[in-house]
């Protein structure tokens, strides 16, 4: 699956959804990406809070570690020893309102798709966090999303997607509750059906490019994934 997402809500739009505290450190992402600094909501927080998403920068350059530290599998989220622990006690969501694949069309050729909930809602992807402290003494969060199997449209692209919560599964999740079965049943492919798609530009590979021209429609690529030159 991609390793983008977006969350282009204003801040009053996204307290009034989630209804926490939202300070003006918030800013809109249509380019979330691996090792930046990314809004979620923590258990018991009644404000977003500002963690690393799966690493911090200087863990990106060993790419053997970074890779398993974005994700966790929803299949052994709960087995596992290193993030049953953090499923009891360490629980997040991320707010979203879209994110990003690729669809192969041939050896080389991939077109960028951009995944949509119904009107444009913001959801968020559940996640678990944790806290680190460097040789300097300094502290630092990181995060991970939980993914489940792919559901009909995104299985185009990826055998595997976030999974995705609406208000109730997120009160679930963020409550008190260390019941590992139940907090794991919450974990579904969310439906197809309730979910939109469109092509966008490649521009988004780039983690130094941001901004609304990234989530435009763009013209979709030939059969061999060739662009626009007028992009």
């Amino acid at each position: 699956m991609g390793d983008r997402f977006t969350i282009t809500a204003d801040k009053d739009k996204l307290a009034t959804r989630f209804g926490v505290d939202v300070t003006d450190n918030y800013q809109p992402k249509y380019n979330a990406a691996p090792t930046q600094i990314l809004p979620v909501i923590t258990q018991g927080s009644k404000g977003l809070s500002f963690f690393y998403w799966g690493q911090i920068p200087d863990w990106s350059k060993n790419r053997s570690i970074s890779a398993k530290l974005i994700y966790a599998d929803a299949a052994s989220v709960h087995t596992k020893a290193s993030t049953k622990r953090l499923l009891q006690s360490s629980r997040c969501i991320v707010p979203v309102d879209g994110f990003y694949d690729w669809k192969k069309v041939s050896k080389k050729g991939k077109i960028p798709h951009r995944f949509v909930f119904g009107d444009n809602a913001i959801k968020s992807f559940p996640g678990i966090w944790e806290e680190f402290e460097d040789n300097d003494g300094n502290e630092f969060h990181t995060f991970k999303i939980i993914t489940v199997p792919a559901n009909s449209s995104v299985a185009e692209m990826s055998d595997t997607m976030p999974a995705i919560f609406d208000k109730q599964q997120e009160e679930v999740w963020l409550s008190d509750t260390k019941e590992i079965e139940a907090l794991h049943d919450l974990l579904q492919t969310y439906p197809a059906d309730k979910m939109g798609s469109y092509t966008v530009s490649p521009k988004f590979s780039d983690t130094n490019n941001e901004g609304a021209h990234l989530i435009e429609p763009f013209a979709p690529a030939d059969q061999f994934g060739n662009y626009s030159l007028f992009d």
